[in-house]
């Protein structure tokens, strides 16, 4: 089905003579590119590999070559169709490259290198990340702003190892005994709002309200970021802000930098793991600090942080 599909597809693209404009096109420059001859290309689409005849024409002022159906279909310096490459950027992002390239076999039947799938998933990641640094940029500069107001507004935040292909961990310092390291962090961060609370009075998170933020960057880099996703969100009209972390110092340095005021939280996880660390640093590794960990737990869990332990 698929091969036949690919057939008819080969067929309709070409059915435009290769996109001929006439024996000379403007060539953007303000000069003219002569039309030269016709240059086939293998394209791997989402039905099947199929052949596609283009028009080329070469510029001799500007030294390059124009091929206007390239730019019609946008496989401009590509084998892949915009369909393929979607797919590709799809798994590229949720998975190793190679565990990608087996799940578009299998379950698509696109067959492609795991070197392909890499370089496309990362340069669609760029044209995110440039997509995004333009609203960003229009962010913190005050022309984009949410216009409804916000009861309590969160903002969380966190860094975790992340693995990466070896030479983006090139010249880094890793745990192991080799010394290599196989990981960077990626710093991540959510917003979201909270207008109830629930039967116990806890407070509920809006529904649909969360939306994320991530790189693998510096906490000086991080922290602009998290910050304009908070402004285009609603930071500024909010009655009351929240920053939520796990006690590291980076992000509480963020939240006195781009939350001034905020209300500071651990988070209730993190805040259990450090009770348990302190347990073991008063009474060592023993059955003592682990009951006394459990009682300063349940106290956290029931709100009674101010009695003494």
């Amino acid at each position: 089905m698929h091969e036949a599909g690919g057939h008819l597809l080969e067929k309709l693209l070409n059915a435009d003579e290769g996109g001929y404009r006439g024996s000379r096109i403007d060539c953007g420059q303000g000069h003219h590119a002569e039309f030269i001859g016709y240059r086939t290309k293998q394209l791997v689409t989402v039905l099947s590999p199929v052949e596609v005849r283009r028009a080329y024409y070469y510029c001799a002022k500007c030294g390059r070559g124009i091929i206007p159906k390239d730019q019609e279909l946008d496989i401009a310096d590509s084998s892949f169709s915009p369909g393929v490459r979607r797919m590709m950027g799809r798994v590229g992002g949720k998975e190793a490259f190679d565990e990608g390239r087996r799940d578009l076999e299998e379950l698509a039947g696109v067959v492609v290198k795991t070197k392909a799938v890499e370089r496309v998933s990362e340069a669609i990641g760029q044209q995110i990340e440039r997509a995004s640094q333009k609203e960003r940029q229009a962010a913190l500069a005050g022309k984009l702003e949410c216009i409804q107001a916000v009861a309590t507004f969160y903002t969380a935040m966190d860094g975790t190892g992340v693995p990466v292909v070896p030479h983006e961990a090139e010249g880094r310092k890793g745990k192991d005994e080799t010394c290599r390291a196989k990981t960077r962090e990626a710093k991540l961060g959510c917003v979201f709002t909270q207008t109830s609370v629930d039967d116990e009075g806890r407070p509920q998170r809006d529904e649909q309200s969360t939306t994320y933020v991530g790189a693998i960057e510096t906490a000086e880099q991080f922290g602009p970021r998290i910050y304009a996703e908070a402004v285009r969100r609603g930071l500024k009209r909010a009655q009351r802000v929240v920053v939520l972390g796990d006690g590291a110092p980076w992000i509480w340095n963020i939240a006195d930098e781009h939350f001034p005021g905020a209300i500071q939280i651990v988070d209730l996880y993190h805040a259990r793991q450090h009770l348990a660390e302190l347990g073991k640093i008063v009474y060592g590794a023993s059955t003592k600090a682990k009951d006394w960990a459990a009682g300063r737990v349940e106290q956290l869990d029931e709100g009674k942080t101010s009695k003494p332990y």
